[in-house]
């Protein structure tokens, strides 16, 4: 598979997971309206420097699983109970959770960036994520575990983070006073991502029946 596929996967994958309203990108939108552009750009780029290391652990250990088809048969049963679960949460039990205000008083461009390194190492979700992700897209042939075909995901990765949260900089402006960024409308769209998540992983079920 072309480096560039696997590059632009890598990049729809994130996006994928990171688009829908949540933490990182209404921070790094915060960030922007309050104290500019620069410093919520700076903001992004901490996050997506933890982004690439959580990929990169989160393909070694597809690597490692990918040869152990015992346990990824386990584990994609458990993956698909898993996000079904959560689909449920987000578009029934999580639509009615009030929004959480989100403050922040860190100045510097520096402080920034730390910020969000810290912001998105304490967000652990994308090493589970990218892991079955990446091991259902070599399951499809579209990628495989080899150095740079991993290298070229995993930034494309990274890429595809900082894309999501530059969109939500210069976009939030015109958005922030719309339903779309209430929490009811953010549970509604995550649950909506893990819900398409779910329907892949059963997609693969049955392709190994």
């Amino acid at each position: 598979m072309s480096i560039t596929v696997v590059f632009f996967l890598g990049l729809f994958v994130a996006l994928l997971g990171v688009i829908p309203p949540g933490l990182l990108n209404m921070t790094a939108a915060r960030i922007s309206l309050k104290e500019g552009a620069g410093r919520g750009i700076m903001f992004s780029t901490g996050v997506s420097i933890v982004v690439f290391i959580q990929t990169y652990i989160a393909a070694i250990f597809a690597r490692y699983l990918s040869n152990r088809p015992d346990i990824v048969e386990i584990l994609q049963r458990v993956a698909f109970v898993i996000f079904v679960l959560i689909t449920i949460y987000f578009l029934v039990l999580a639509s009615k959770q009030s929004e959480a205000k989100v403050e922040t008083e860190i100045k510097s461009k520096h402080g920034r960036l730390l910020h969000g390194m810290l912001l998105s190492a304490l967000n652990v979700f994308p090493i589970p994520y990218q892991a079955y992700m990446t091991i259902t897209l070599a399951s499809f042939g579209w990628m495989n575990f080899e150095r740079t075909s991993l290298i070229t995901y995993v930034t494309g990765a990274s890429m595809g983070t900082f894309v999501a949260l530059y969109f939500y900089i210069f976009f939030f402006d015109k958005i922030k006073d719309k339903k779309f960024t209430s929490q009811k409308s953010m549970n509604f769209s995550i649950g909506i991502i893990t819900g398409l998540v779910a329907l892949i992983t059963f997609i693969n079920i049955l392709r190994e029946l």
